[in-house]
């Protein structure tokens, strides 16, 4: 009994295992190159982000003081030499900004809290940090 032969005859169904091997590490080469360039591109973005990002702030709180103020407390952090602005805006109760203001923090520290007590024009029921940013960028 003639024993079946293990492995198929060169050329005759399609590519030679020559070319596949060649085939393979040219996927392998553009894998590895498309992978080093995603991974270079997400480390360019979350630095970027980072450093870029110069004035952060929260909201901390809010106290409704009258029916023509209302009192905005912000907790920034920043880098020691920035001077950060934050603004914040006071909603009524149906969602119409009533009163807007900023908070200017100058201190040379690296995290602060500060508050401004806004004017309204009704009844505030809400406050909203709209954003901070540094001094020379308003």
């Amino acid at each position: 009994m003639a024993q079946a032969p293990t492995e198929l005859p060169e050329g005759r169904y399609g590519r030679s295992t020559s070319n596949d091997a060649r085939t393979d590490r040219r996927l392998k080469l553009v894998g590895l190159v498309l992978g080093v360039a995603l991974v270079a591109f997400v480390a360019w973005a979350g630095v970027s982000y980072i450093t870029e990002q110069r004035v952060s702030g929260e909201l901390t709180g809010f106290e409704v003081i009258s029916d023509e103020e209302i009192d905005v407390r912000v907790a920034v952090r920043k880098q020691v030499d920035a001077v950060g602005v934050c603004t914040v805006r006071a909603q009524a109760e149906d969602g119409l900004e009533v009163g807007r203001g900023q908070i200017r923090f100058d201190e040379p520290d690296d995290s602060l809290h500060g508050s401004v007590t806004l004017r309204t024009l009704e009844r505030a029921t809400s406050a909203e940090l709209t954003g901070c940013t540094t001094a020379d960028e308003d």
